[in-house]
Formats: C-alpha cells, sequence, structure tokens
C-alpha cells in the first residue's frame, strides 16, 4: 500500500453519478497521460493495490489500467484537490497509456518532446537565479550573487566565453564534453537574462509567435 496522506479520505463524488474525475500524470515527465473516473470502489483498490484503476462508464464495471494490455499505472502519489472532487494521481507508466499506442491519450504533435520535468527545472532555476539577485544576502557566497555585483558586462562577457567553448566543444566532436559546456551557456545565458529584467516567458512566447507566422516559422523547424 502506498503511504498516503490523511487528506485522501477527504474526496468527495458525485451525488448523482457516484464518481469523481481522476486525471493522470507520468510522476518522471510531468505529462499529462490520460483522465478516467474514479468511484469509491475504484478509489479504494487504487490506494490499496497502488496500481491506478478507474470506473469503466461503457463496462460498468471497475477497470484496472492494464488488465488486457499490460500496460499498467504504477501508483506514485495521489493528490486531492482543494474542492476535494478531483484527483490528481502521478504514475509511472508500463507502456504507452493510450490504446492507439501513444505515450498520452490527448494529441501531440511531437511525441519526442522534451519532457515537462526537465522544462520544469528550468523554470525552477530561473526562479532561484531571481531569488539570488534580490536576496543576495541570503547566499552571500553564492556564484550567482557574485555574477550579479560584477554586473552586465561581466555576465554578457561569461555568455560570450561560454558559446565560444560551446561551439568549440560542437565542432571538435567532443561528445562527452558539449552537455556541459552547454549547460554552463544556458545558465549563464539565464542570469543575463535576469540582470537584464527579461523573462524566459518572453523568449518562449517570441519562439512561439514566430512558429504560428509562416514567413518566421523556419526559424523554429
Amino acid at each position: 500500500m502506498i503511504p498516503q496522506p490523511a487528506s485522501l479520505d477527504t474526496l468527495c463524488f458525485d451525488p448523482t453519478t457516484g464518481l469523481a474525475p481522476a486525471i493522470v500524470q507520468d510522476a518522471a515527465t510531468g505529462q499529462v497521460l490520460m483522465l478516467g473516473y474514479l468511484n469509491a470502489e475504484s478509489w479504494a483498490k487504487t490506494r490499496q493495490e497502488g496500481r491506478v484503476t478507474f470506473y469503466s462508464r461503457s463496462r460498468q464495471r471497475l477497470w484496472t489500467k492494464g488488465e488486457e494490455s499490460g500496460n499498467f499505472l504504477q501508483v506514485d502519489s495521489l493528490h486531492v484537490d482543494c474542492d476535494a472532487d478531483t484527483v490528481l494521481i502521478r504514475a509511472t507508466p508500463v507502456g504507452p497509456t493510450c490504446h492507439r499506442g501513444t505515450v498520452s491519450c490527448f494529441e501531440q504533435a511531437d511525441q519526442s518532446a522534451i519532457p515537462a520535468a526537465a522544462i520544469g527545472f528550468i523554470a525552477q532555476l530561473e526562479r532561484l537565479i531571481i531569488e539570488r539577485q534580490q536576496f543576495p544576502e541570503r547566499a552571500p557566497t553564492s556564484y550567482t550573487v557574485s555574477l550579479f555585483k560584477k554586473g552586465i558586462p561581466k555576465i554578457a562577457q561569461k555568455v560570450g566565453e561560454e558559446a565560444v567553448e560551446t561551439v568549440i566543444d560542437a565542432v571538435a566532436g567532443h561528445r562527452e564534453t558539449l552537455p556541459g559546456e552547454v549547460a554552463d551557456l544556458l545558465y549563464h545565458l539565464v542570469v543575463l537574462l535576469v540582470g537584464s529584467g527579461v523573462s524566459l516567458a518572453e523568449v518562449i512566447e517570441v519562439l512561439q509567435e514566430r512558429h504560428r507566422m509562416p514567413s518566421t516559422r523556419h526559424l523554429t523547424e
């Protein structure tokens, strides 16, 4: 039985249908995999066995995801929402989730897209860098704090240095060290953006806008 907070006992089911919606999210990538429905019995079974079991409205019975295909959803954690009428299930999928053989039941243009967890970390890094800028006294020995003290010219210089090192490794075919150089470049670039008052969201918005416009779409493809 998976560890559970007491709040899970507060889940409320619709008084008419006896059901509550459940959103299943990949615990590793953050990708939304599917939506299903629970009744009290399937909810108890999911919590007890650690595998997602729904109430199938079409079959009118309990349905453990993967009972026929073997593509189970192993529960990592369960979260009841603020109104106590919806559940977020963070799970590890065993095989594709959708009956079509795709990772998710929701349409995606690119099934090999960067995992949401990786994108989430970049956003987390940006928040930490902002905190270092706004509250340097909390981490006075931080390298990030030292960069902000030196100002934009020094930060920009570091971005240039890391860009050159990245290019050198790429041209030389140094596959082993290239990820580290790109990581250094990406970190210093985020510091430069924060120091310049520009958010990652603004950069992404520009990329999205270019992708939508035929004249500039080649810049994002």
